[in-house]
Formats: structure tokens, sequence, C-alpha cells
């Protein structure tokens, strides 16, 4: 089979440094091109130092021609990338945003932006030219809420959730300091984090019940994974919920519903998100756990990929977990 050429803007960091690690090995794709205006001409595995003897890349300042490119830049940079470069985009190339820049104002120019939540919006996706990827937090917590939604008239949604400091990015600021992160969490962004408006927006396409939700969000004392906790209320019984859930993820290839619980290690370097269900009288606890860097941005955005041009859904995201 021929393979198509993946080109990636922004190359340094985290997500990026991911998605190459899986590309490289992916069997339907060859890396075009890796940009950075920085480094312009150093080996990419001289920054992700995990690639040394697996790849020769170098990165380039510009743009070059390909079937599909992934975005990720800081948020806010990938409309101006897109303005700045629209001529020098072929207008059949697909493109996958990993940054903020149309998760909730989906439509730029004659452009439509498919939010690209693998598990819901399948069918859109395989259809779609450009991808809005959901943000890490956005992917877990509705992971955990969309499938009652769709059943259920549910009031107030009340969230916490923990992530690794790859969640965080390179940049260098005190929360990254091993120093301070070692032994040590605490909250940021208390109702205020900026996944709250593509979560409330993927609830008003599916419920006409003005729901809300609260969420609350950890600094965790290790590198990668998310774990997050959706408290609600429901007059349904455990068993009720539960079939509802796997009958949801069915024919999802890598959502799965525990029956025991659950915890970070089994999905950290994968592509999966396991979830555990629990319910004392009307109170409904759903728990989700992903890894950020993965089913959170990388993985996901391949899935879509892959979804888009018709490959096969696991292609290259064959993980096993990291549990040792």
């Amino acid at each position: 089979m021929e393979k198509i050429k993946v080109g990636i803007v922004g190359g340094t960091g985290f997500t990026a440094g991911e998605l190459i690690r899986i590309l490289l090995y992916h069997p339907n794709v060859e890396i075009s091109f890796v940009t950075s205006q920085s480094l312009q001409g150093e080996f990419v595995s001289d920054v992700h130092k995990d690639l040394f003897g697996e790849t020769t890349l170098k990165f380039e300042n510009l743009a070059q021609p390909a079937d599909m490119i992934f975005l990720c830049l800081p948020h806010g940079e990938s409309k101006n990338w897109l303005i700045e470069n629209e001529k020098r985009i072929a207008p059949e190339t697909k493109i996958i945003d990993l940054g903020n820049d149309f998760r909730v104002d989906e439509e730029w120019n004659d452009k439509k932006f498919i939010y690209g939540l693998s598990e819901f919006n399948k069918e859109k996706i395989a259809k779609a030219s450009y991808i809005a990827n959901p943000g890490c937090f956005a992917t877990a917590i509705q992971l955990g809420i969309l499938p009652i939604l769709k059943q259920e008239k549910i009031e107030k949604i009340q969230c916490v959730g923990i992530t690794g400091s790859t969640g965080a990015g390179k940049a260098l600021h005190q929360s990254l300091n091993f120093n301070w992160r070692n032994d040590n969490i605490s909250p940021y962004k208390t109702f205020t984090h900026q996944h709250i408006a593509e979560i409330e927006k993927s609830i008003s396409l599916i419920s006409e019940t003005k729901t809300e939700i609260n969420f609350i969000p950890w600094r965790g004392d290790f590198t990668r994974g998310i774990f997050v906790s959706v408290m609600m209320e429901s007059d349904l019984s455990q068993t009720e919920i539960e079939e509802m859930y796997r009958y949801s993820y069915k024919y999802s290839k890598f959502v799965f519903v525990s029956a025991s619980p659950i915890d970070l290690k089994q999905v950290v370097n994968t592509n999966k998100a396991v979830v555990y269900i629990e319910k004392v009288g009307k109170n409904l606890a759903v728990h989700v756990a992903i890894d950020n860097l993965l089913k959170g941005a990388s993985g996901q955005a391949i899935q879509n990929m892959n979804l888009m041009f018709g490959f096969n859904e696991k292609s290259g995201l064959n993980l096993k977990p990291s549990v040792f």
C-alpha cells in the first residue's frame, strides 16, 4: 500500500515528540517534514532523545507538500499559521490541529473543523478534511459523561482530575521544577479550566437539559497520565448504568469499561481509556484514566488520521501500558 506523506508543524514539544515516535512505525505513513523556527537544520533526535538511532530527520523552517499536516503549535497560534501558509498548503491537504483554536469556534474562512472526539464523532471524522483534536482533560471527562447524558437528564456534574507534568508542556516555570513537583500536588484553574468550554459545547449537542459542570484539576507528582472522577446523581441502578456504558463503547477500539477498580498505569503509554463505575444511593461516580499525551493528544490525533484515510483504526496504536 502506498504511504501517505505526513508533516508536523511545531515539532519540539511533547505532543510532537509522541507523534513522531508513533508515526515512524506507522505502516501507512512516511514523515515528510517536521518544522521548528529556531532549530532549522538540527536533528530531531537531538531534541527528542528517545528517538536517537530511530530517525535521521532534521527540523525544517517551512512546511513541505503533504497529505496530512498535524499542527502542534501553542494554543492560539494555529490560526495565524494557517493565514501565513494558506497559499503553500494544497487544497486537498488534510489538517489536524492539536491546539485549542478550533475546538469551540469550528468554522474559519471556508474551513469547517470537526471536533475530533473519536468515539462520538467517528462518521463525521471519516469524511472530514479538518479536525480540531480535543483537549486531554476534555477527552477523559467526556468519555465519562456522554453515554449517560444521551439517556438521562443530569442537571449538575462535579468533576476532579489529576494530570502529570507533561500536561503543562515544556515551558519552564515553578510548577514543573522537580524540587517543587516531587512528592507534591496542587489544584489549579479551579472552575475555570479552558477545556470546560468544549465539554459544554458537546453536552449542548446531545442534551436539551442545561447541565452545570464544575471541574477542579490537580497537578500530580508524576510525568504522564490523567485520572478523573466525575460525580452525578442518577435514579438508574449501577447495573443499568454499566450496561449503558458497555453498549456505548461496544465497538470502540480503545475505550473499555472495567468491572474492577482501575489505576493510571493501565493506560500510560497507550491510546486506551479505561472506565470504572461506582454508585451509592443516588450518587454516581464514573472514573476514567487516559494517557494525556496519547489518548489525550497525539494518540487520538493518529486515531483520527486513521479514520480520515480509511486505515485500520488501530494502525500504529497497538501499544502496551508501561506498568513497571
